[in-house]
């Protein structure tokens, strides 16, 4: 079966491997797409931090079921499924007590483990989810991050009534706006420097959009909330002048929830944040009800996919989806790779 090898940041190289054996409680997957995602990127540049070279990327992807071991009863042979990408040891405080997605040992496909760019793909029964034949290859690769969305937005609480602001609208800024209408917020602001971007929001249902350079979080929150403000804000942009916007503007007593990766860690003002009875809360990947979550939405048409898909690749160019990514900057939301 074909492989595809990050042998160095900026370098693939294909092979030709052995198609993995499987044991009893596992499944074999025929891989059909893959997404890129932000994090890939950093691999890409060899600026992430906890990945070394070499490396078969692939997190995010759809895939038809191949094989199943004799144990496996969750998914049969011919089923479109996706599968949650981490590696857990099962051992540790955080794994005994459920919040395995922060895992002392923690390994994620594609970036401590090898990922899915290649043909077949074998994962454990532990961690696949089977999907309905009506959701499309394209839209079973943004299971993934839909499910970062519905994980952040649910760490927030009851969203229900509540005002709300995205700063960054990436796929995972977008996501998490269309989670929030879903989990009942009653205004969403999504707040980005790229008008394409912004532009893609607003093709996704989201009613309120701001750009930094046309207007302060003041003047945007004053015309989409009156004097009501926000109560809720979900950092997914890693600038710092967006975690000061967060900080200073929102209602005492406020959430901010942080999901975008920063390059250098910002400074944050923790005597306001005290003063004002503020809760900054990090929100690492998921957990299994997120991806069932993530998928209910997918295959009942409540989240918008289609504008956020940019662009598709065959498998061997994979290398050219990468520096199309470079070459469009901020005007490129998710690239999907074709495996099959």
């Amino acid at each position: 079966m074909k492989q595809a090898i990050m042998t160095d940041p900026g370098k693939i190289e294909f092979k030709n491997v052995d198609i993995p054996v499987i044991n009893d409680n596992e499944v074999l997957l025929k891989i059909k797409r893959i997404g890129v995602c932000g994090s890939d990127i950093h691999v890409y540049h060899g600026k992430h931090p906890f990945t070394s070279y070499p490396i078969v990327q692939g997190h995010e992807y759809s895939a038809v079921v191949e094989k199943v071991g004799k144990n496996v009863t969750k998914v049969k042979a011919g089923q479109k499924v996706t599968a949650r990408p981490q590696v857990v040891c099962g051992e540790c405080p955080q794994c005994k007590r459920g919040d395995y997605n922060i895992c002392d040992n923690l390994k994620v496909s594609g970036f401590q483990a090898n990922g899915c760019a290649q043909d077949y793909f074998k994962v454990s029964d532990k961690v696949i989810y089977p999907v309905d034949d009506s959701v499309s290859f394209d839209d079973i690769a943004l299971i993934e991050p839909l499910s970062v969305a519905v994980y952040a937005t649910e760490k927030a609480g009851d969203l229900s009534g509540k005002n709300v602001v995205i700063f960054g609208a990436g796929t995972i800024g977008n996501f998490i706006a269309q989670a929030a209408i879903c989990q009942g917020a009653a205004k969403v602001l999504v707040r980005d420097i790229s008008s394409f971007r912004l532009k893609v929001a607003t093709e996704c249902g989201i009613e309120h959009v701001s750009n930094p350079q046309d207007e302060t979080i003041e003047e945007a929150a004053k015309r989409v909330f009156g004097t009501e403000g926000f109560s809720t804000v979900f950092e997914a942009s890693g600038a710092k002048a967006a975690i000061d916007d967060a900080v200073y503007f929102i209602q005492k007593g406020g959430y901010i929830g942080i999901i975008g990766v920063f390059s250098k860690p910002p400074e944050v003002n923790m005597a306001f944040i005290c003063e004002h009875e503020l809760t900054m809360s990090g929100s690492m990947m998921y957990k299994h009800e997120h991806y069932l979550k993530a998928i209910e939405w997918l295959q009942n048409n409540k989240i918008k996919t289609a504008p956020i898909i940019s662009r598709s690749f065959d498998f061997y160019d994979y290398l050219d989806a990468y520096k199309y990514i470079e070459q469009m900057n901020d005007e490129v939301m998710k690239v999907i790779i074709r495996v099959n």
